[in-house]
């Protein structure tokens, strides 16, 4: 009998998936993971703005000087305007809002930079009117309720407006319920009895205030009610992400490390010695060209249409400035991470960042981690700056201080990191001309 052999490795079943199908079920993760994200941050930015608002800044101001009531010689002197501030601060959620009472100068300041959403006004004549009222209440002729004005910024989007509009609405519901039983009661006891008055004259007692909304400084013509300043900050940004993963597939075609394809036209050029930190380098030099020519480009389209910018020089300059660090620092990631950079590119700068951006919906409205993104998403800060150059005359406080300083920040984070990391790739001998085999052991 002969013996038998022992069976080879070969004739072993297999235990688990092929690499070649691993393969084949890596495209499909990324994808529906990439999908899944995307979803999670739109519709978190949009689903709940109202429930998700936190620390929303409103300015109010008291300017009421208060009113002298009673008989000669038995007067006692009233501020309804203090009594509706206090009532209004103890029934605003501290979380919810962000309430500054200041004087008027440094209220319109505030709205002037474009700090605060919106002032609320309480008018010097409050206390005065209120009296008339009570007083002409019973009395034949009609007599204007007293006023609380809410002065709007739409200058800091469309849908915050509608926020503090409805914020002076239930600043009016306040102060009703904290004036209105009061008035009513003075006035009863100048009647002598309650069966004195009418059922007209008690709902004008019980809600004696009425709102007025007023625009601080209106959105000027050409500005798309406040959205101009997002859509051209969302424009430099792509231009500065696009343009970085345009121009690093055009050069590495151009010297060798990939090859150039279009429709069946195939081609792949000598591959260039040149190292990973002089490829970067050289395509950091054509995006800051490509950067300022493109800025350019963008302020003579904005002038050819009619859009509203109040420093167009200044506009110029950043834009070339913002694109160029948004480039820098996407070729940096390419470099640094590969073919996977791309990805990586379209998370970090547009799925994270249009939604912590606050262009359409106030951060202050969005869920914390959409919040807690916009500290350092750059969308945010670019958008900052454009909409300080393009509504508030380039102020700082109105952003363009946090925008410029937070794109040489990451400018200087992109260059920095990049020579550091194509440095180490190249002092390690992962150079872009090795064999085969190696390229596939550095991957």
């Amino acid at each position: 009998m002969g013996a038998t052999s022992a069976p080879t490795p070969t004739d072993a079943p297999a235990t688990g998936p092929s690499p070649l199908r691993l393969r084949w079920i890596i495209p499909v993760v990324v994808v529906t993971v990439f999908t899944s994200l995307l979803g999670l941050m739109y519709l978190a930015y949009v689903a709940k703005p109202d429930q998700n608002l936190r620390n929303y800044p409103i300015a109010v101001v008291n300017n009421d000087v208060g009113d002298t009531i009673g008989a000669p010689g038995d007067t006692t002197t009233v501020n309804f305007g203090a009594q509706v501030l206090d009532a209004v601060i103890a029934n605003t959620p501290g979380e919810t809002f962000d309430l500054r009472v200041l004087g008027i100068n440094a209220a319109q300041q505030q709205m002037r930079d474009g700090q605060v959403y919106g002032l609320l006004v309480i008018p010097s004549d409050f206390s005065k009117r209120l009296g008339n009222l009570g007083l002409g209440s019973v009395q034949p002729g009609d007599i204007p309720r007293p006023t609380i004005t809410m002065q709007t910024n739409p200058r800091l989007g469309p849908f915050s407006t509608s926020i503090s509009t409805r914020f002076a609405d239930r600043t009016i519901e306040t102060a009703n319920t904290a004036i209105g039983r009061q008035l009513t009661d003075r006035v009863q006891q100048q009647l002598g009895g309650a069966d004195q008055l009418s059922v007209a004259t008690r709902l004008t007692l019980a809600e004696p205030v009425q709102p007025v909304i007023d625009v601080f400084h209106g959105t000027p013509e050409g500005s798309g009610q406040g959205l101009t300043a997002f859509f051209y900050a969302l424009t430099i940004l792509l231009g500065g992400m696009t343009g970085a993963m345009t121009i690093h597939a055009v050069i590495d075609s151009m010297l060798g490390f990939a090859p150039t394809e279009y429709g069946p036209y195939f081609s792949h050029a000598p591959t260039s010695r040149l190292s990973r930190l002089r490829t970067l380098v050289i395509k950091w030099a054509v995006m800051m060209g490509a950067a300022a020519l493109t800025a350019g480009g963008l302020l003579a389209i904005t002038s050819a249409l009619g859009i509203h910018v109040d420093q167009p020089l200044e506009l110029l300059l950043y834009s070339a400035f913002a694109m160029t660090a948004v480039g820098v620092t996407a070729l940096t990631i390419m470099a640094a991470v590969g073919s996977v950079g791309v990805l990586v590119n379209i998370i970090v700068f547009v799925i994270l960042g249009m939604p912590s951006a606050g262009g359409t919906i106030p951060v202050e409205a969005t869920p914390r981690f959409i919040g807690a993104l916009a500290e350092f998403e750059p969308l945010r800060q670019v958008y900052l700056a454009i909409r300080s150059l393009m509504y508030f005359d380039g102020h700082a406080a109105a952003g363009m201080g946090r925008g410029f300083w937070m794109t040489v920040l990451g400018l200087a984070i992109g260059v920095i990191s990049g020579v550091l990391i194509t440095g180490y790739y190249d002092r390690k001998g992962l150079t872009r001309t090795s064999s085969p085999a190696a390229e596939l052991v550095a991957a």
